[in-house]
């Protein structure tokens, strides 16, 4: 299998490959096999150091220093934040995906001249960072020629999925010949098969339980014990360390105190402490330790066993050392680190340092090593008002790492200081942020409500946006967050007026909080200026990107789906340049529903396939509310149908109440498309559930009314609209009014009835929403049917027919098709699927070509390396049978994909 790898990738292909399997089986071995055959191409290496597993991107420095030389040929933003996590540069902490695009890109970069090959071995240490860093690449490589191998006991998460050569134990006979070479004096059989069976044919089992038993306790079989096997292997190292001169094993101690396998510093540290040159020649000589360009331990083994069996005295002198030998200027993180290993007890002095150390992983992007650095210096702090401080520092950057857990247990340590009001009011806040990311939306939104409740009487700016997080997660919550969503309302409303100019988030809780409390009318002018102050310049990117989605929701909640569009849109691109990638699908998942709203089904097609590529890169997890839209707008039952039943379900299991929502809002939809009004109208009486009618509920009621009135029920029908016209007069666009008159005109009559049609078709024209303009023309075509008037309704009824087929939406063209053949017109039954040579990325790459992107662009948008997309774009031009990318906008006219299938 590394042959082939190898072979593949001279052959300029990319590889990826997990060598896994327990200690001792030969792992290492197999790399430096690789690393032998492997001659005629360009080699970097790293390794996961248990030590440095806190150190974000501490391996990944490892791998990417000698490819640095090619860093100035990356794009700005992927070259700066590079520059940042490896300290080169300044900055704000660059997202995590940018980082993993950069990387992708310099490998990509490096490969111009010949082939790559990256070995990382013991990758069950590597670092948060660098494994996320290091997954990513390994599952965007395509066109490169590049091998990526790394080698675990384990996996860690972040590499779970990608191909992988499981190393076994030796066969039997093998096991007999590796254990005959070393103990030769065997007369038992049944000990040798022992050995072999316990050992499972684990080749450094085999070679080191032997060492230090005698022949008679081989003999009997006496000295095998039965501990675990990795216990066992590590016994016989430390069996060995036992006889070694005491200088010999403290420069042991020193290179597994050391994680970064720096001589000099090694030196230096021994020197220190005594040790002689003597040493290493007994290290070396027993095959534990090698001092080259990098110490290297024979196998990880040897230096936990080393470490493990060390004094904790000696282990905080060989620390201290250490320390002291690392310069404060070029590496004033690991000292501080070493500092806090040696230190006895609380150091003011130390804490302070790993706060320092805590700042600049913070804004390298090191999260997880931030909430490691805070962590320790709680434990060091004695003062109780700064242990509390650092306590909740910890948490707050525990929580931005997703250690949920640890940031709970951090809350208790604060609560077990003497808190002031502020500190108390803070726990509560960090406690329901933890709890509503951790996805309890209904249990988050009153611990933030209460949260907010401690802080008007201290820090007023923040309760308002404590308030506005409660908003948010009593929304999020649904039917189990109404109640909260009231109170929340109530409490904000109370609050004093802002003394200065009132900020963008101010205007924003003001405005959803009075849609509650006060009702549209009263909302509707203050949601306009937050939707202008998000849209526009006046909020901050902090305030957009952390409350942006809100401000997205009271677009929706204003029937305004082309402002909605617009927003997302601006949103999405501002995430891009800001690298804040991790809430890039939620916008993406918007604008996917007000683009397959619109009619536009190519392109929200296209966005459901970046969400795609975005959240396998990021690892989100988005419903699908888009595609469902999308489907059901088609009137694809059976996919649409499934997607249905498949959101239910999940969201039963998640209490993603917004999730159910929308599912039932694109049953309703579906069932109306089909003509299926009882099923409709189920559908739609539990999407729209919501007392308060906000998005998604309040866009399911036109669906009701349209059901109910079909299914003979009046009454419900008119309940419907009375609800529909309170949430659309008081938005007063050109879609809240046409939707407003075609739900009217559906529980009217007579000429009341034919004028609120034509009302409703022409303010649904002056809009961007076709499938809903198209809808009334078929609403009005089937009155007019129903009336008798003939002509009048195949005039329609074919306006109708001709824009639903155009748009794609086959369920409603067949109705308007069935309704034409009922006036006497002759339809034939047209079918709108078509088929297509383009996969659904390359299509997806030559629709952003044709725009003009570059592939770099194209690249960084898709998650993939600009050498992968001129290798797609090669593959769409021989479909397409052109031979550049000036063609593409004759291959791929206007509305090229129209009609065709998501």
């Amino acid at each position: 299998m590394l042959d082939g790898l190898i072979a593949a990738v001279r052959a300029g292909e990319s590889r990826t490959l997990v060598v896994r399997g327990e200690r001792g089986v030969g792992k290492t071995a197999l790399l430096d096999y690789l690393l032998g055959a492997a001659s005629d191409v360009r080699v970097v290496q790293a390794a996961g150091v248990e030590s440095e597993m806190e150190l974000a991107f501490a391996a990944l420095h490892q791998l990417c220093v000698p490819m640095l030389d090619r860093l100035a040929r990356l794009p700005a933003p992927q070259r700066e934040a590079l520059e940042v996590v490896f300290g080169r540069g300044g900055g704000a902490a660059p997202d995590r995906f940018l980082v993993g695009l950069a990387t992708l890109g310099l490998v990509s970069e490096v490969t111009s001249d010949r082939p790559l090959l990256c070995v990382v071995d013991d990758a069950q240490w590597l670092d948060q960072a660098s494994a996320r860093t290091l997954g990513f690449v390994a599952r965007r490589l395509r066109a490169e020629p590049v091998g990526l191998v790394f080698a675990a006991r384990e996996p860690r998460s972040e590499l779970l999925g990608l191909p992988a050569l499981e190393v076994e134990g030796l066969r039997n006979r093998d096991a007999h010949a590796l254990l005959g070479s070393v103990v030769r004096f065997l007369p038992d059989e049944r000990v040798r098969e022992r050995i072999v069976a316990e050992t499972r044919g684990n080749p450094l089992a085999l070679l080191e339980l032997p060492r230090g038993l005698t022949a008679t306790q081989l003999a009997g079989g006496f000295g095998l014990g039965a501990q675990p096997l990795s216990g066992r292997i590590e016994k016989s190292f430390l069996q060995r360390l036992g006889d070694l001169p005491e200088d010999t094993g403290r420069l042991l101690l020193i290179a597994a105190a050391e994680p970064v396998g720096d001589p000099v510093l090694l030196w230096r540290a021994a020197e220190r402490l005594g040790v002689g040159v003597a040493a290493r020649a007994a290290a070396e000589t027993e095959g534990l330790l090698a001092i080259g360009e990098r110490v290297t331990f024979r196998h990880p083994l040897v230096r936990s066993a080393v470490y493990r069996a060390a004094s904790a005295e000696d282990r905080r002198g060989t620390h201290l050392a250490l320390a002291e030998v690392t310069d404060p200027e070029l590496d004033p993180d690991r000292r501080a680190w070493h500092l806090a290993t040696a230190a006895m007890g609380p150091d003011e002095e130390i804490a302070v340092l790993l706060e320092r150390s805590a700042g600049r992983a913070q804004a390298r992007g090191g999260v997880a090593a931030a909430a490691a650095f805070l962590q320790r210096s709680v434990t060091l702090t004695r003062d109780p008002v700064r242990r509390v401080d650092r306590a909740l520092a910890a948490a707050q950057a525990s929580l931005q790492a997703g250690a949920f857990d640890t940031a709970m247990g951090l809350l208790a340590t604060a609560e077990a200081g003497s808190l002031d009001e502020l500190q108390r009011a803070r726990v509560d806040l960090l406690r329901g942020q933890i709890v509503f990311a951790s996805g309890l939306g209904s249990d988050a939104a009153p611990l933030l409500l209460k949260a907010a409740r401690r802080l008007e009487a201290l820090d007023l700016d923040l309760a308002r946006e404590a308030y506005l997080d409660a908003w948010g997660a009593a929304v999020f919550a649904g039917r189990g967050g109404s109640s909260a969503l009231l109170e929340v309302c109530r409490a904000a409303t109370a609050l004093p007026p802002p003394a200065q100019r009132p900020r963008p988030v101010d205007v924003l809780l003001d405005g959803l909080t009075r849609l509650i409390t006060d009702g549209r009318t009263a909302a509707a002018p203050i949601l306009r200026r937050a939707a202008s102050a998000f849209s526009g310049g006046d909020a901050s990117i902090e305030e957009r990107l952390r409350w942006g989605w809100l401000a997205t929701a009271a677009g929706y909640v204003m029937w305004d789906n082309d402002a909605t569009r617009a927003f997302c849109a601006r949103q999405i691109q501002l995430a891009r340049d800001a690298g804040a990638l991790e809430g890039l699908p939620l916008y993406l998942v918007a604008l996917g529903v007000a683009t397959a709203g619109s009619g536009d089904f190519a392109a929200a097609a296209l966005l459901i396939t970046e969400v795609d590529e975005v959240t396998a890169a990021t690892g989100a997890h988005i419903p699908p509310f888009a595609e469902l839209l999308l489907l059901s707008l088609r009137g694809r039952e059976p996919e649409a149908s499934a997607l249905i039943v498949a959101t239910l379900r999940h969201a039963a299991d998640t209490g993603q109440q917004v999730a159910v929502t929308e599912a039932q809002r694109a049953a309703a939809i579906l069932y109306n498309g089909l003509g299926r009004y009882e099923e409709a109208m189920a559908a739609a009486q539990q999407a729209s559930w919501d007392p308060f009618d906000l998005y998604p509920s309040m866009w399911s009621l036109p669906e009701l009314v349209e059901a109910a009135a079909r299914c003979g029920r009046p009454e419900l029908a008119r309940e419907a609209f009375e609800r529909l016209a309170r949430t659309t007069r008081p938005a007063a666009t050109d879609f809240g009014r046409g939707i407003e008159a075609r739900s009217r005109a559906l529980v009217s009559e007579g000429e009341e009835a034919d004028g609120l049609y034509r009302e409703a078709i022409e303010l649904l024209r002056r809009t961007e929403m076709r499938p809903e303009s198209a809808r009334a023309h078929l609403l009005y075509g089937e009155w007019l049917r129903r009336e008798g008037r003939r002509l009048e309704a195949r005039v329609q009824l074919r306006t109708a027919h001709e824009m639903l087929v155009a748009i794609g939406m086959e369920a409603f063209s067949e109705r308007a098709r069935r309704e034409l053949a009922a006036t006497g017109e002759k339809v034939r039954k047209r079918n709108t699927e078509t088929r297509d040579d383009l996969t659904a990325q390359e299509e997806q790459i030559a629709s952003l070509a044709r725009e003009g992107l570059s592939n770099p662009e194209i690249g960084e948008r898709l998650f993939i390396s600009h050498r992968t997309v001129e290798w797609h774009l090669r593959k769409v031009f021989t479909k397409l049978g052109i031979s550049s990318r000036r063609e593409l906008r004759t291959a791929l006219p206007d509305g090229w994909r129209m009609a065709a299938p998501a």
